[in-house]
Order: structure tokens, then sequence, then C-alpha cells
């Protein structure tokens, strides 16, 4: 299984998701971190990614080659995370064959009607939880 990891600005999320992943899983899965800037992917590998890549082609071009993508909700809207995330990466994620997995996290206007707000290390518990689920 290829899980891209998406993230922008710091990379603290993907960091985060990352770090998880890997405790879960260790290497029976392939996570590829892929990051709006090159500042986003070397915080994802530190936090031990197989790979990554960084830029909108990066994006587009690997978001049609994994099983599962994963991020905040704002890698499927134009012009999110202060402009990082281009037209082009959002709709080559929000096409992309892969399942997405995203996490309801934002700095843009935009509200996800009836979510409640949930910290970030439990939204993802909660995201390891459900690949675990999904892998049985």
């Amino acid at each position: 299984m290829r899980i891209g990891v998406i993230d922008g600005q710091g990379g603290g999320i993907g960091a985060a998701i990352i770090k998880r992943l890997k405790e879960v899983f260790g290497e029976s899965v392939e996570i590829i971190a892929l990051g709006t800037n090159a500042i986003a992917t070397a915080q994802m590998l530190k936090a031990r990614a197989n790979r990554g890549a960084s830029g909108e082609n990066a994006i587009v071009r690997t978001a049609a080659r994994v099983d599962i993508l994963t991020g905040p909700i704002g890698i499927v809207l134009a012009n999110a995370m202060m402009g990082e995330v281009t037209p082009r990466m959002a709709e080559a994620v929000a096409g992309s064959q892969a399942k997405k997995y995203l996490l309801p996290l934002t700095q843009e206007n935009v509200v996800v009607v009836g979510m409640p707000y949930i910290p970030l290390p439990e939204l993802v518990e909660q995201l390891v939880k459900n690949l675990v689920e999904m892998a049985r």
C-alpha cells in the first residue's frame, strides 16, 4: 500500500500523521511525503517517510500513483494554505482515484458544518484507526 501525505507551510500536520503511521504499520506501507514546499517535505522526511518530493508537479504526478492520500482538508481547496495549494494541485488530489482521508483542519474561510473541534492528536488517531480497519 502506498500512502501519500500532503502538507504545506511547516509540515507539522504531515509529520504527525507519518510518525503515527510508522509506529502502527512500520515498513509494511510506503509513505510518500508530498510537501507544497521544501520545508514541509523535510519535516515529513524527518518523521520517517520513505520518500519525499516538493511542489506542484510532484504532487500532481504522485497523486495519481498512490492508493491513499491524506492531509488537511485544504489539499482539495484551490489557493488554500496561504496560496500554497495551487488550483492544479487541488484538482489532482480531488480527481485522484486514491482513497482520500482528509483531516477537518483549515485556516481558510471554510467551515465543515456538524464537525466539532477535535485536537490534531485525536484526529491523527482516528485516521490511523480508519487505515488499520481498511487494511484488514
